[in-house]
């Protein structure tokens, strides 16, 4: 069930608020549990199922990790439970098929249907049981306001990643910290329905042209359309993304609920580095503070931080999928900051900002052919086509992948990802203030409404119909 389902927009999530609203404080975080679980569930009983098994899980561990004086070894025995339950799921069988690769029919393949939201609230719960372990936070006592924390609905699906830190002053729902003002309120409808517009109105009008052009063999694609497809891609990638994470923000402001941003304008990066400051923000800080920093981070020989560069990006590739586009999305990710390490960003702080700007998109376009591309062959053959200038097949013509509508929301996501909120400011201010909307943002707010709820109900009018005959 997606934010931008006709589901979720008409049933759920006006059921949740109605009854969460209804019922006294002291029952509302039962409430949001309740539609939690509700939320899992529904993509699959054995998810939500194994969602509480995990819960149960570890805040049983972060009570036992704050009295035990031997904490390492419950801490180990918690991590290689959580990761344990994640690579059954979501890696057991593409090592299979690796190792079957090498020596065939040796292992069975298992592919059992991957669990709602299973990375991010393993990753929720590591991090978790790590700062109870170190004594960043005290362990949570009702098991109630953990499970909001770890599997509420608005985040659990696709994050942003959470840390107890920053969310246990507003896990108790008489507490001042969770108090939904009108302006609170209202921010959450501004911020949900810029996340819907991002979504339903730029990107899965963008994901159009990407299908056409990764549909066929990359081979007998025009290099200029495989330009066309994979830039379509890079945008898209982007929108649905932090449309998702928009959507996710608003949502906790609805139930009093503040969730960490997750994107700021990646693509104004002018280093690949710094690209990863903006980018997926949640994912970033957690490796940077739960792993690079533990390997040693840049504290030690240049040697050993870019190892431990490779070791962060490599996981952060396969964290993204069990496949091996995934393993060179993020080698490449790790290389290119190891470059940065050892001189390349020292060349790049000598040129002009708009060079730094142009290289950085490049480079991330170019990998995220890689990561987008159906397979890992299909990706180097749009590389090959791309740096040969292929001339493909004669039959493929620019409608063949993309009408003037779908041009114009590409050249009009090309100017919304960044340059026009650099450009005026305070329009990047108006869509990110918490402040009650006035007149003119209001009137833009029901205008961006209606055309995401018409896009979101013509798409299930559309698969009705397809189904129907």
């Amino acid at each position: 069930m997606a934010f931008s389902s006709v589901q979720f927009l008409f049933v759920f999530l006006p059921l949740a608020l109605a009854v969460y609203y209804l019922l006294p404080r002291f029952a509302r975080n039962a409430v949001l549990c309740l539609f939690s679980l509700v939320f899992f569930a529904w993509s699959g009983l054995r998810g939500a199922a194994i969602l509480i098994g995990l819960a149960a899980l570890n805040w049983l561990g972060g009570l036992l990790l704050e009295r035990l004086a031997a904490k390492k070894v419950l801490l180990t025995l918690l991590i290689l439970a959580d990761l344990g339950v994640l690579g059954l799921f979501k890696y057991a069988g593409f090592a299979a098929e690796t190792v079957n690769r090498l020596v065939p029919d040796l292992l069975p393949v298992l592919s059992p249907a991957l669990p709602l939201g299973i990375s991010f609230y393993v990753f929720t719960a590591i991090g978790y049981c790590v700062d109870v372990a170190a004594g960043r936070v005290k362990p949570a006592r009702c098991p109630l306001r953990f499970f909001v924390f770890l599997a509420f609905f608005g985040h659990g699906p696709s994050g942003p990643i959470v840390r107890y830190g920053q969310q246990c002053p507003m896990l108790d729902p008489r507490g001042e910290a969770r108090r939904v003002t009108v302006d609170r309120f209202c921010y959450g409808i501004k911020r949900f329905i810029f996340g819907l517009s991002k979504k339903a109105l730029i990107a899965d009008q963008l994901a159009l042209i990407y299908q056409r052009v990764a549909s066929v063999p990359a081979a007998t694609v025009p290099a200029p359309y495989l330009v066309l497809g994979y830039l379509a891609y890079m945008m898209q990638l982007y929108f649905d993304f932090s449309g998702y994470s928009d959507m996710a923000i608003g949502i906790g402001s609805f139930f009093g609920l503040d969730l960490p941003e997750n994107f700021d304008y990646p693509y104004l990066a002018q280093s690949v580095g710094e690209y990863w400051r903006r980018w997926h923000i949640s994912l970033s800080s957690w490796f940077r503070d739960y792993l690079y920093i533990p390997l040693g981070g840049s504290r030690c020989s240049l040697a050993c931080t870019c190892r431990n560069l490779m070791i962060v990006f490599i996981l952060t590739g396969l964290w993204h999928g069990a496949a091996w586009q995934y393993v060179a999305f993020g080698l490449l990710h790790g290389l290119l900051l190891c470059l940065e390490r050892v001189g390349l960003r020292r060349l790049l702080e000598r040129l002009p900002a708009l060079l730094r700007h142009l290289y950085t998109v490049a480079v991330l376009w170019l990998t995220l052919i890689i990561f987008g591309a159906p397979g890992l062959a299909q990706g180097l053959d749009t590389w090959s086509g791309i740096f040969h200038w292929q001339e493909g097949d004669p039959g493929y013509t620019l409608a063949a992948f993309a009408d003037t509508k779908l041009l114009l929301i590409l050249a009009a996501a090309i100017l919304l990802c960044g340059p026009v909120q650099a450009l005026f400011p305070r329009l990047k201010e108006a869509l990110y203030t918490k402040k009650g909307p006035g007149i003119p943002m209001m009137v833009f707010l029901l205008v961006l409404l209606f055309f995401g709820l018409m896009r979101v109900t013509a798409g299930t009018y559309s698969a009705f119909i397809y189904f129907q005959f």
